[in-house]
């Protein structure tokens, strides 16, 4: 039996997910997205398509996330939200970012969204995939933002968030509790 080629595309997308996929099982832990070109391209290549939808404020970015064929769509019902900065003057759009309802938690938003990490403020993350306790330090967001997702995310309601470093990234479920040390 003959099994079709695995052409790079496809290898850069699976290795993509995957990093995607353990990052939000193990919150706080960074992994690596593949070093092909821009990682938000490369996240918006793997997460969207003809059947998802998006958000995003910077005007660079929307011909990158429009090529994947998904639908941009207002703020509150986007599914992803792609934010390369997240600046204060984002954060009363942010707000109107669904969490989902509860009869239909998984329509809460997932973000993604540019960040520093292993410098700036650091948190203690517990919860559901973290052994314990595990810390993060996070740069390059406002102050306010954890005040925010601690509004938005009541679990099963809430966001699931990636922070993306260069081609690091570290996943936060709306499950997890993060405290600031």
């Amino acid at each position: 039996m003959t099994h079709p080629a695995y052409t790079p595309a496809e290898a850069r997308t699976r290795e993509t997910f995957l990093a995607l996929m353990w990052a939000l099982s193990y919150p706080g832990r960074l992994y690596d997205v593949p070093d092909a070109g821009d990682p938000f391209a490369l996240i918006a290549e793997t997460l969207l398509d003809l059947e998802t939808s998006y958000f995003t404020p910077d005007a660079a970015l929307q011909p990158v996330l429009a090529h994947s064929g998904a639908r941009s769509l207002p703020v509150e019902t986007a599914a992803y939200h792609f934010y390369p900065a997240l600046l204060s003057l984002h954060l009363p759009t942010l707000r109107q970012a669904s969490v989902g309802t509860m009869l239909y938690p998984d329509e809460g938003a997932t973000l993604v969204i540019g960040a520093v990490l292993g410098e700036g403020a650091e948190f203690v993350l517990q919860g559901p995939g973290v052994n314990g306790q595990q810390s993060l330090q996070v740069d390059g967001l406002p102050d306010a933002f954890w005040e925010l997702r601690e509004t938005a995310c009541r679990y099963p309601l809430g966001w699931d968030i990636y922070l993306l470093d260069g081609r690091r990234v570290v996943g936060l479920p709306r499950s997890t509790r993060i405290e600031r040390v």
